[in-house]
């Protein structure tokens, strides 16, 4: 079983923005995390911080390529997934961005339901990222309810 999960959503703004949204701790707390400990650079452990859910989440990112592709992982023990995130430009003036997650064990008798949980969520974020990128919302992120 293919037990990956992608997610990809046009953005009518340029990839360089798209790109700065995600990596810069100043603007990820627009619309995702509260906040990122640093900014996202090859070889970094980062902690990611949601203030609302008192929760955090450390990644390891493996790979950055500006304004292309960044590479993650999270979840740590035997639950890591690597997330790829692609950046293409359309244009001038947009972008889509597909982000895939691996790794889920295709052993674990929960896999659909957390395969349905992972695309909801990056179906949710970058919702979220839409939304502060175009319209300059910011509070739409954190409002899943558990």
């Amino acid at each position: 079983m293919d037990t990956q999960i992608t997610t990809k959503f046009k953005i009518i703004k340029p990839t360089n923005e798209v790109f700065e949204a995600i990596v810069n701790p100043e603007k990820i707390g627009n619309f995702w995390f509260s906040s990122s400990s640093e900014r996202w650079e090859k070889g970094r452990t980062l902690t990611l911080r949601y203030n609302e859910y008192d929760a955090e989440v450390v990644i390891h990112v493996f790979e950055v390529e500006e304004n292309r592709k960044i590479v993650f992982a999270w979840g740590g023990n035997d639950q890591e997934t690597i997330v790829t995130i692609i950046l293409k430009e359309l244009d001038k003036t947009s972008t889509i961005i597909e982000v895939n997650e691996s790794g889920l064990s295709e052993d674990d008798p929960d896999i659909i339901n957390k395969m349905i949980g992972q695309k909801e969520g990056w179906v949710y974020t970058l919702t979220c990222l839409k939304g502060y990128l175009k319209n300059g919302v910011t509070t739409l992120r954190a409002s899943l309810v558990f």
